[in-house]
């Protein structure tokens, strides 16, 4: 579990994140989600240590990566996953080659274990004959697929995914959403989810911190965020054709 007490990020004199309280729960997906410019980007730079909070606190199972020293905070970094925003592959490196990359700077693994490790990472995406393709050569949704695999490569305990289905089309953004879910689950993983994507929330968002001006302003599940009566949330919820249709879905099932 990752838990984020009373936290305040400033830019030049001005609030961005203000008394953020919230929690991320272990094995599931926690959807961060808000308006543009409403501070959920920083708020996910600040849990993955790369912006430091001016004060509060974020802790990975009971440790503080505020008050940590190098070291301490070295093997917390080590047992995060992240999914770029655009997947952020190495355009000279195979697919093989990618996934690998975490393994070798950080594990002192033998050939033949990063081997088997990329092979099961592959499988486990649905890419098991992709190996020797470079990025180049693959779909916008294979190379989110390929990142997952490099995300989960060192068997994360925290997975963080920056707008996983930008730049995807409707089919393959549900792909995309039922291979995170389905991770999340089978690992047991803390995965953080930072989208303005409807369909995600309504397809995956077990819990969902909805940020505001800088604040914490509603947080529940998918289910519940159709029913509140949070005039911000609802505004922002319905903005969407999808949520719209399943709303009118829930009310002609209950007629």
């Amino acid at each position: 579990m990752i838990e984020v007490k009373n936290l305040y990020k400033t830019f030049d004199g001005r609030d961005v994140l203000t008394d953020i309280c919230t929690q991320f729960e272990e094995g599931k997906t926690n959807l961060i989600i808000g308006q543009s410019g409403s501070g959920k980007t920083v708020l996910m730079k600040c849990l993955i240590g790369l912006y430091r909070a001016e004060k509060g606190s974020i802790l990975y199972s009971g440790r503080d990566i505020n008050t940590l020293d190098k070291k301490e905070y070295q093997q917390i970094q080590q047992e995060m996953g992240i999914l770029f925003q655009g997947s952020a592959l190495f355009d000279s490196m195979t697919v093989r080659e990618n996934v690998m990359f975490p393994l070798t700077m950080l594990t002192d693994k033998s050939e033949k274990e990063k081997e088997d490790r990329v092979n099961f990472c592959l499988e486990r995406v649905n890419l098991p004959n992709a190996h020797n393709l470079y990025p180049s050569q693959i779909s916008g949704g294979m190379k989110k697929r390929v990142a997952i695999a490099r995300a989960i490569a060192l068997n994360p305990k925290y997975l963080f995914c920056d707008e996983p289905n930008s730049g995807l089309d409707p089919k393959t953004s549900l792909v995309i959403d039922k291979l995170i879910y389905e991770i999340t689950k089978e690992f047991n993983i803390t995965t953080v989810v930072n989208t303005h994507d409807m369909n995600s929330v309504m397809e995956i968002g077990e819990s969902v911190s909805f940020i505001y001006q800088g604040k914490l302003w509603w947080r529940g599940s998918n289910n519940e965020i159709l029913k509140t009566d949070n005039a911000e949330v609802h505004d922002f919820v319905y903005a969407s054709k999808y949520a719209k249709a399943m709303f009118a879905s829930q009310n002609n099932l209950k007629e």
